[in-house]
């Protein structure tokens, strides 16, 4: 049985200016911000299985009061270290999902987040995130990863990394958006990036402007929703407040 650990760097808003601004449940009121502002988790999980430690798409990148990493923070907190994550898997390089690829040491060295892992990219996604650039891709932290031997690049529409990670070109979100589906043992395990983003959504019938195809998008919950109540997947939700990790 995988274990699941959320490493959430916190609750934001986001509005059509695309920016993150923190939000604290217990002071902030959500119509005091920009009308049309999403109220949102940043998070991040760890997964361990039989064979692996993984973390499933990296953050924003933010540091904490010591200057520390956020998502190293957290990590250590549950007893892991940043070199034991053997896989990072992207469903999307938007720069909340990917705003801690690399980062800048105390002396001001770029170095890679987990210097030991292996991040799986589906190489259109990197394509179209450098081609497209601002606001919602921001190059400046994806190339310096890309010129490194720790990538993996996934392609075509479906595949599998080593027999139990399946891989698939989903492209409701964003164009060349994937979804994971992780298979240890009996326990199957859902990550969805920003087609499956919340518990609530995958229980509601309707088409979001932030989607590039918000149809597809809508109905690839329904699938997502559907099948794995059938085959009893956990989800990880990226961008729920309250719903880390659930069974439909």
């Amino acid at each position: 049985m995988a274990k699941i650990f959320p490493l959430s760097e916190g609750v934001f808003t986001i509005g059509h200016d695309k920016q993150f601004v923190p939000f604290n449940l217990h002071e902030d009121e959500l119509t005091d911000r920009p009308i049309g502002s999403l109220l949102v988790e940043i998070q991040p999980f760890l997964v361990i299985t039989s064979k692996d430690v993984i973390v499933f798409d990296t953050g924003l990148g933010f540091k904490n009061a010591n200057g520390e990493l956020q998502i190293h923070d957290n990590l250590r907190n549950i007893g892991y270290d940043p070199e034991q994550v053997t896989k990072v898997m992207l469903s999307h390089l938007h720069k909340d999902h990917a705003g801690c690829l690399v980062y800048k040491d105390d002396n001001g060295v770029l170095k890679t987040t987990f210097p030991n892992a292996t991040y799986y990219i589906y190489r259109p996604e990197a394509d179209f995130a450098l081609s497209t650039g601002y606001p919602s891709y921001h190059p400046e932290d994806i190339e310096p990863l890309l010129t490194t031997a720790q990538v993996h690049w996934l392609d075509g529409e479906e595949g599998e990394v080593d027999g139990y990670i399946k891989y698939t070109h989903s492209g409701g979100h964003c164009p060349q958006h994937i979804v994971y589906l992780v298979q240890d043992g009996e326990h199957k395990i859902f990550f969805g990036g920003d087609e499956a983003p919340q518990l609530k959504q995958m229980k509601m019938k309707y088409v979001a402007k932030y989607d590039f195809d918000g149809k597809k998008a809508m109905q690839l919950r329904e699938q997502y929703a559907e099948q794995g109540k059938q085959e009893d997947w956990e989800f990880l939700f990226y961008h729920d407040v309250k719903s880390a990790v659930a069974k439909l």
